[in-house]
């Protein structure tokens, strides 16, 4: 018995995050762009992009929004002709921006409410990974206070501090047999209160052109006397943990743009963003009871991953305008490392939107992104799962804005 709970426990998908959970959905603008924000000073949410490109906004403002994430993952076992498919469960990550202070001065101030990484993968809990994982919510709450100073009239820079609220709830069968004739399960879930800060620079050239320059430190996720609450025989109680810890990384992210203007009706904003997955070499979990259940130490070995965003603007009229975007993003997960709850792969993004400003103080902006992950046939190194993950997932946006 104490092998198999051991497999088992060797076994335990990584509570860790990919590119499939790291949400950029961060502004509706930028969404409907490909992402790219970098570089331009478009709005509000520029207090996530650069928040050396706060001090650049001609008015200050509020707007608030969200995305509706509507993901599909399937998976085929190899030498099975069944394909399995995930539950349909609906996300809605948020973000909520405000700038204020005098338009006219060099020093501004900004605020950010946003989901930087997140993520909801349900399973059928009789599905063929059970015993690797039947379920994740996964979110992470950024709040960022800003300061935005413009050193001269075409360079500025800011920097926030950024307070991250996350949560965790990863649950999996146990190959025991519970009384009624089902599997026995196991729960972990958890909050943690970390911080860490975000910076950037923005500079106007002679030509024309602007260039921006970010980063977003890592927040490393503390999850401490967090609840373990395994479903096994009665006899088999007393042996299991209630409680664990664990260090999860939230990774940085470094971040160039450029902005394009041809024409004063229209942008063009060009990003590349490297993430620093590197720093995700292990999971260590510790539990307060160790009877049948050793602590693990999980080897995960991501590498860095990067993306690369492209999107543009243009004003049909004074008050409509229209965005589309694309991106394509390299995935940190090398083989034998995918997870039912990480069926990372390689993507393309393609986005569009548009904007309406209803009056002088008022405006829309709608955006809708198609993220397509690749298929990827793989076998799981820890747990010995083998097969093809295929994932797609379509996220309609709103924001409402309000400007004085």
């Amino acid at each position: 018995m104490k092998k198999i709970l051991l497999s088992f426990l060797l076994a335990v998908p990584i509570l860790g995050y990919s590119q499939a959970f790291q949400v950029n959905l961060q502004g509706q603008k930028q969404t409907a762009m490909g992402g790219a924000g970098t570089g331009v000073a478009l709005d509000e949410a520029a207090v996530f992009f650069n928040p050396g490109a706060v001090s650049f906004l001609k008015k200050n403002g509020v707007q608030a929004g969200a995305s509706a994430i509507f993901l599909k993952a399937a998976f085929r076992e190899n030498g099975s002709n069944l394909t399995e498919y995930t539950k349909e469960k609906l996300t809605f990550p948020p973000a909520a921006y405000a700038v204020f202070g005098n338009p006219n001065n060099r020093l501004r101030f900004g605020l950010g409410v946003y989901v930087p990484f997140g993520g909801a993968v349900h399973w059928d809990p009789n599905w063929t990974g059970k015993y690797a994982v039947t379920s994740l919510d996964l979110q992470a709450i950024y709040v960022q206070p800003t300061l935005s100073y413009k050193i001269t009239d075409h360079i500025g820079i800011g920097a926030g501090l950024v307070y991250s609220r996350g949560k965790v709830d990863l649950r999996r069968g146990i190959p025991l047999t519970l009384n009624d004739g089902t599997s026995g399960t196991a729960q972990l879930k958890g909050n943690s209160n970390d911080f860490g800060w975000n910076a950037g620079i923005y500079v106007e050239t002679v030509s024309g052109v602007t260039i921006g320059v970010s980063h977003r430190s890592q927040v490393t996720a503390q999850v401490k006397d967090a609840d373990a609450i395994f479903k096994v025989p009665g006899a088999l109680q007393d042996g299991f943990p209630t409680k664990f810890s664990a260090n999860l990384p939230l990774p940085a992210t470094s971040s160039i743009g450029l902005g394009f203007y041809p024409s004063s009706k229209t942008i063009i904003a060009v990003d590349a963003n490297w993430v620093h997955w590197s720093k995700y070499k292990a999971l260590v979990l510790e539990y307060n009871n160790n009877s049948r259940i050793p602590d693990t130490h999980s080897p995960r070995n991501y590498h860095d991953g990067g993306a690369v965003r492209v999107g543009i603007q243009n004003m049909a009229t004074d008050r409509l305008a229209l965005r589309l975007g694309a991106a394509y993003a390299f995935t940190p997960v090398g083989k034998g490392y995918v997870t039912p709850e990480i069926p990372d792969a390689n993507r393309i993004l393609l986005s569009a939107g548009l904007g309406y400003k209803a009056s002088e103080r008022f405006s829309i902006d709608l955006s809708f992104l198609y993220e397509n992950i690749k298929s990827r046939n793989e076998t799981n190194l820890e747990t010995g799962l083998s097969g093809t993950f295929k994932t797609v997932a379509y996220i309609p946006g709103l924001s409402l804005s309000y400007k004085w």
